[in-house]
């Protein structure tokens, strides 16, 4: 007999090859990302780690300012996963960089949503190496501001 369940349910994925290094990731009866060693046919395995966290961080900010009342019109994230030189060649550093849009977003509001989607409230970023550096910059309606660490 198991535990009953506390919290979120478990993810579960299912991992299916494709042939040479592709491989298509779902959930049961869901839709299908495409994952390629290759970066032909689909992001790297670890495109999609540095894009999961990019995504996931993205889900809190629009969460964040929306309840401030300012939503997002549109929201890019550029995201660089620095390697390591070796095998495996893991990622070292992370670098975000958000273009936010929106009428009313006050830039302070901004940059304390990225701070708190990357520091505290996105389950990606928990996952990994709480060692790992994370770097992040808010473009707010095209005006830069300046490079933070969030973790």
């Amino acid at each position: 007999m198991t535990a009953p369940h506390a919290g979120k349910p478990p993810s579960r994925v299912e991992v299916v090859w494709g042939g040479d290094q592709r491989f298509d990731v779902s959930r049961p009866g869901g839709s299908v990302s495409r994952l390629d060693g290759r970066g032909e046919t689909g992001p790297s395995p670890v495109d999609g780690l540095v894009g999961a966290l990019a995504a996931c961080t993205a889900v809190d900010v629009t969460m964040i300012l929306e309840k401030r009342r300012t939503p997002v019109r549109a929201l890019r994230i550029e995201a660089t996963g620095a390697r390591a030189d070796a095998v495996p060649a893991r990622v070292t550093a992370v670098d975000l960089v958000y273009h936010l849009d929106g009428d009313g977003i006050d830039r302070a509001n901004a940059e304390r949503a990225v701070h708190l989607a990357v520091t505290k409230y996105c389950s990606v970023r928990d996952s990994l190496d709480p060692a790992l550096p994370i770097h992040y910059t808010v473009i707010l309606n095209g005006e830069a501001g300046t490079r933070l660490l969030g973790a």
